[in-house]
């Protein structure tokens, strides 16, 4: 027994498929995502017929069905990212020593977290773009994963090694506030 699913391809979006690679491509831009399972080219394919992208499975046991899902769920991300692009927004927050935030290339440097003297750098993740308009980042890209990777680089970067502050009172840090669209 056979499970399929699929998605509709908007007009402006151009889908191909390069072995295991999904390839998108849109106004923004273009990107692209791999799929790599070991029940891919044995009981689960995809492909694209006119403008329907369609995922199936030869086995309709739970996890295949579950492969076939995770598939069709990224070809929707990699649509929406050509499409609509990603805008995820950032805050900067402080009560004790004022956080300097400064995007050199490909880095986040943040300059006097808790005061300290040595700068925290997190790396910009892919082809992102990041503003900065205190007291807000704006990570904006048209990969999912790569506007996602960079955001938790930044909150991580500024994780609290010193236990001697109490996190009730000091709340210090760069935290994720609201994830959307471009458009």
């Amino acid at each position: 027994m056979e499970y399929r699913r699929e998605i509709e391809i908007p007009q402006n979006v151009e889908i191909r498929i390069e072995g295991n690679k999904i390839i998108a491509k849109g106004p923004l831009g273009e990107t692209s995502k791999e799929i790599k399972h070991v029940l891919l080219n044995k009981e689960i394919f995809f492909k694209v017929e006119g403008n329907k992208f369609i995922a199936y499975s030869t086995k309709s046991k739970r996890k295949h069905k579950a492969m076939v899902g995770t598939i069709i769920a990224h070809v929707r991300n990699l649509i929406d990212g050509v499409t609509r692009g990603y805008k995820y927004v950032m805050k900067v927050v402080y009560s004790h020593f004022p956080i300097k935030v400064e995007i050199k290339e490909d880095k986040v440097i943040i300059r006097n977290f808790l005061g300290e003297r040595t700068p925290r750098i997190a790396k910009i993740v892919g082809n992102v773009k990041i503003e900065y308009k205190e007291p807000f980042l704006y990570v904006r890209g048209i990969n999912i994963e790569e506007v996602g990777n960079t955001c938790n680089n930044i909150e991580q970067c500024l994780r609290k090694r010193i236990t001697k502050f109490d996190r009730r009172v000091f709340q210090d840090g760069i935290f994720l506030i609201e994830k959307g669209y471009e458009s």
